[in-house]
C-alpha cells in the first residue's frame, strides 16, 4: 500500500510539474506581439509547449496542458484587460483555453512515442488545422473575437504576412503552427527523419516572402492624402472634440483630402444637433476636406451607439454604426446572469447598440468603408467593405482606458493584416494612440505612438489587388474543421475496430 501511495504521489507530483510548465511555457508566444514584437519568435515559440504537450502520461492529461498553455498566453497577450474586466479576465483566459483541449489532445496522439515518418506527416496536418479550428471558434464575437489570431504576430513583416492575401490570417497561423510543429518533429526523431521535418519547417516558413515576391505590386490608380487626428487621452468629451476640431483647424492649407478622427472624438449626436454640424462643415469648408469624425452618444430612438460620421462643406453626408460590440465593455453578454460582474471592472454599464454591418461612404472622391476599434480585428467585416467597393479602409479607435498598455499598438498593428487580405491601403486613427497607417501589401506608412499628441497627413497609394482571400474568403477554417473531422472519424472507427478485435 506504501508503494502504491508513494507512485500515486510520484504521479501527481509529475502532473502538477507538467501544468505549470505549460503554463509558463504557453506565455512565450504573447512576446511575438505588440508592444516586444518579437514576430520572429512566433516560429518557434511553442515548440516548448508542443513537447511538454506531447511528454504528458496520457493524451487527456496533454489536452490538460494544451488548455493550461494556451490559457496563460491569452492572459499575458491581454493583461491589459485586468483594469476593464477585474478576476473575469483569469476566468475568460482559461475558458478560451479550453478551445485548445482538442489540439493538445491531437498533438498528443501524434507527437508522443513512438514517432513514425508517417505520424509527423499526418501531425503536420492536423495539429496546426486543430489550432486554427480553435481560433475559428474563439472569433466568434461572444467569445471575445479573433484577438490575437497567431498569425497577426507578423503584422509588421509583409514577406511572412503575405500568405494572408491567400487565406486570410488562418493560414499564417497555419503555416506558424505547422512550423513550431515540424521543429519539435526535428527534435524528437533521429536521422533522414529530422532532416525531412526541418525541411518543412523552412518550407513553412518561406512560404510567405515566395508569395510575397510572386505576387508583385500593383499599380496606384491615385495617390489620397488622408490626416489622422490623435488628441491624446482627454476625459471631458467637450474637451476632447475642441481639441479635435483645434488640430484640424492645422490643417488649413496643407491640402489634405479626408481628415480621420478618432473614435468617440463626438460627444452630441449630430442628428439633432444643427449647430454642431454646422460648425463641423464649416471646419471641413477652411480646410477643403471632407471629415470623418465619431459620434459616442444616445441616438433619437433612446440607444447608445459608436458612429462613424462623414461631414463635408454641405453638412452630414453618411454614416456608420459600429455592428460589433466588445464584450463586456460595449455591452455584456447575458447580462441577466453576468451583469453582477459590473462591480468589479470597467464594464458596460448599459448595453450599446448595434448597426447593420458594413458601408462604403464617399470620401474626398474615394470611396472609404469605415469599421470602428474592435472591428478591426475581424476579416469578415474588412471583407464584406472590399466588396462593396471600398478603395480605403479607414479604422477608428480609442483605447484610452487602456493607455500605455500593449492594447494599442496591439489594435494598432492590425489594419496591416487586414490590408494585406483584401489588398487594400488601410488608415487606423487611434484617438488617443496608437495610430498607423499601411498600403496594400501591409507595408507601413505611417505610426505614431501614444505618447504623440498631433495630425500626421499621410500619402496613400489607392492600389486594389482582388486577392484569392477577398474572392474566396475564409476556406482556411471550413478545410480545418473537415481534417479534423477525419481525423477524428478515422480514430473513432480504428477504436472500434480494435474494441471488436480483443472480444
Amino acid at each position: 500500500m506504501l508503494n502504491g501511495m508513494a507512485l500515486d504521489s510520484g504521479a501527481c507530483r509529475r502532473r502538477a510539474l507538467g501544468w505549470a510548465a505549460a503554463l509558463a511555457l504557453g506565455t512565450l508566444p504573447a512576446l511575438a506581439f505588440p508592444a516586444p514584437s518579437w514576430w520572429w519568435l512566433a516560429w518557434f515559440a511553442v515548440v516548448p509547449l508542443l513537447l511538454v504537450v506531447r511528454a504528458a502520461a496520457t493524451s487527456g492529461d496533454g489536452a490538460v496542458r494544451a488548455f493550461l498553455g494556451v490559457g496563460g498566453f491569452v492572459l499575458t497577450n491581454q493583461y491589459w484587460l485586468a483594469s476593464s474586466i477585474g478576476p473575469v479576465l483569469a476566468l475568460m483566459a482559461f475558458g478560451l483555453g479550453a478551445l485548445w483541449l482538442p489540439w493538445g489532445w491531437v498533438t498528443h496522439r501524434l507527437l508522443s512515442p513512438p514517432v513514425s515518418t508517417r505520424r509527423v506527416a499526418v501531425a503536420l496536418i492536423v495539429v496546426p488545422s486543430a489550432w486554427v479550428a480553435a481560433e475559428a471558434v474563439r472569433s466568434w464575437p461572444p467569445l471575445g473575437g479573433p484577438w490575437a489570431a497567431l498569425g497577426a504576430s507578423q503584422w509588421n513583416q509583409p514577406a511572412t504576412l503575405a500568405s494572408a492575401s491567400l487565406g486570410g490570417v488562418w493560414l499564417t497561423s497555419f503555416l506558424v503552427i505547422a512550423a513550431n510543429t515540424a521543429l519539435a518533429s526535428a527534435i524528437v526523431q533521429r536521422g533522414a527523419g529530422r532532416l525531412v521535418a526541418l525541411g518543412c519547417a523552412l518550407a513553412c516558413m518561406g512560404f510567405g516572402p515566395v508569395w510575397y515576391v510572386a505576387g508583385g505590386t500593383p499599380p496606384a490608380s491615385r495617390t489620397v492624402r488622408v490626416a489622422l487626428v490623435q488628441t491624446g487621452p482627454i476625459a471631458d468629451a467637450a474637451a476632447r472634440q475642441a481639441a479635435s476640431e483645434a488640430l484640424t483647424a492645422t490643417l488649413v492649407g496643407t491640402r489634405p483630402e479626408v481628415v480621420v478622427w478618432g473614435e468617440s472624438s463626438v460627444a452630441a449626436e449630430l442628428t439633432d444637433r444643427p449647430d454642431a454640424v454646422a460648425r463641423l462643415a464649416e471646419l471641413a469648408r477652411r480646410v477643403g476636406a471632407d471629415l470623418l469624425v465619431n459620434v459616442d452618444a444616445r441616438a433619437p430612438n433612446g440607444g447608445i451607439y459608436k458612429t462613424s460620421v462623414l461631414v463635408d462643406d454641405h453638412g452630414v453626408q453618411g454614416s456608420y454604426r459600429k455592428t460589433r460590440l466588445v464584450p463586456f465593455g460595449e455591452y455584456v453578454p447575458l447580462r441577466p446572469f453576468l451583469g453582477a460582474i459590473t462591480r468589479y471592472g470597467k464594464a458596460a454599464a448599459e448595453d450599446r447598440g448595434r448597426g447593420s454591418g458594413p458601408v462604403v461612404l464617399r470620401a474626398g472622391g474615394i470611396d472609404v468603408g469605415p469599421l470602428i476599434s474592435y472591428e478591426t480585428t475581424f476579416s469578415d467585416l474588412t471583407r464584406r467593405a472590399a466588396l462593396l467597393g471600398a478603395q480605403l479602409l479607414v479604422y477608428q479607435s480609442s483605447t484610452s482606458s487602456f493607455q500605455g498598455s500593449w492594447a494599442q499598438p496591439q489594435l494598432a498593428g492590425q489594419p496591416a493584416v487586414r490590408a494585406v487580405e483584401v489588398g487594400l491601403p488601410a488608415v487606423h486613427a487611434g484617438l488617443s494612440g496608437d495610430s498607423s497607417a499601411f498600403d496594400s501589401r501591409g507595408r507601413r506608412l505611417a505610426w505614431c505612438t501614444s505618447q504623440f499628441t498631433g495630425v500626421t497627413v499621410i500619402s496613400v497609394p489607392l492600389t486594389s489587388d482582388a486577392t484569392p482571400y477577398r474572392r474566396w474568403g475564409d476556406w482556411v477554417p471550413a478545410s480545418t474543421f473537415a481534417v479534423l473531422g477525419v481525423f477524428f472519424g478515422v480514430a473513432t472507427l480504428r477504436s472500434l475496430r480494435r474494441r471488436d478485435t480483443l472480444r
